[in-house]
């Protein structure tokens, strides 16, 4: 997906306190930052999950007040440096708990992260910039208009008004004890939620909510590689 990002403005503000995003991810390169998804209006007021060039560690973090701090940094310790493997990324996402380390959560197939290099959590009841009506953009950063993600994504969720744990999209094999897809999960959509990438590079939306994608730059390329059928990569 170099060089190739979708984008979509949703007509109204869904839930903005309670959310969840579950992909599925094969990187292509590393060093360099790329974007998973991104939401906002520019690089002082948006939101973004995205791998750094620095480190190869997941970031997910926002502004809102020009760049002057963040509304909350979740930077994960470990470095994410496999590129002949699938990561099942789960962020979920729920501003109305007590406890600041349960407002966010991500998990790494199937496995909560609770190491941080940075570790500071949004203020209770904040609203954050994704499901809201201004550009959402997957494989790029919005604030930035670059970024680009570098790889393979599948299954691609985004929950509207509710904060899903990991095991809602995949499970551990019994006899393997490897993660695997969750391909039908029960979920509710919630009015700006969505299910894209299902089937290799299909951007049109699989929920019943019609909250279709649009291919911003770049060209969508479908592949036989998939979280449930993992091809050899070469390095």
């Amino acid at each position: 997906m170099a060089n190739t990002y979708l984008t979509k403005t949703f007509g109204s503000a869904g839930t903005r306190t309670k959310y969840t995003i579950s992909v599925w991810v094969k990187r292509g390169e590393l060093g360099s930052t790329q974007c998973i998804f991104s939401a906002g209006t520019d690089a002082n007021h948006s939101m973004t999950i995205s791998f750094n060039g620095g480190d190869d560690r997941l970031y997910w973090n926002s502004y809102s007040n020009n760049g002057a701090s963040y509304d909350y940094f979740l930077n994960c310790t470990r470095r994410f440096r496999d590129t002949s493997a699938w990561y099942h990324i789960v962020c979920a996402y729920d501003s109305t708990q007590g406890t600041s380390s349960n407002r966010q959560k991500i998990y790494v197939n199937g496995v909560q992260e609770t190491a941080f290099e940075t570790e500071t959590y949004s203020s209770v009841n904040y609203a954050d910039y994704a499901f809201n009506n201004i550009v959402h953009e997957i494989g790029q950063d919005v604030g930035n208009g670059s970024r680009f993600f570098n790889g393979s994504m599948s299954h691609y969720y985004g929950i509207d008004g509710l904060a899903y744990p990991a095991s809602t999209f995949g499970s551990t094999d019994a006899t393997s004890g490897i993660w695997k897809i969750n391909t039908s999960p029960s979920v509710t959509y919630g009015t700006n939620g969505f299910f894209i990438l299902k089937d290799g590079n299909t951007i049109t939306d699989s929920s019943p909510n019609s909250n279709n994608f649009s291919l911003g730059g770049g060209t969508l390329t479908n592949t036989e590689d998939c979280p449930d059928n993992n091809f050899s990569t070469l390095n």
